[in-house]
């Protein structure tokens, strides 16, 4: 696993990426999002570190975009 595996929550994933949580839920179902971790019965958290790789891989993606 990456180096910061620290859990964060549903609304610390929604502040980083500006998204909503309906657009999450999308992602999640899609298999576009980093999947979530059951921490409890009615909990789930997210891994940090695979949180800022997707957002740092959406960032490269769209720098390739504006070279082109």
């Amino acid at each position: 696993m990456a180096q910061n595996s620290r859990f964060i929550r549903l609304s610390e994933v929604l502040r980083r990426t500006g998204y909503s949580k309906a657009w999450i839920y999308r992602l999640l179902k899609e298999k576009r999002f980093p999947q979530s971790v059951k921490i409890g019965v009615r909990s789930i958290a997210f891994i940090e570190s695979e949180i800022d790789e997707w957002i740092n891989n959406r960032i490269a993606e769209s720098r390739q975009d504006l070279k082109r």
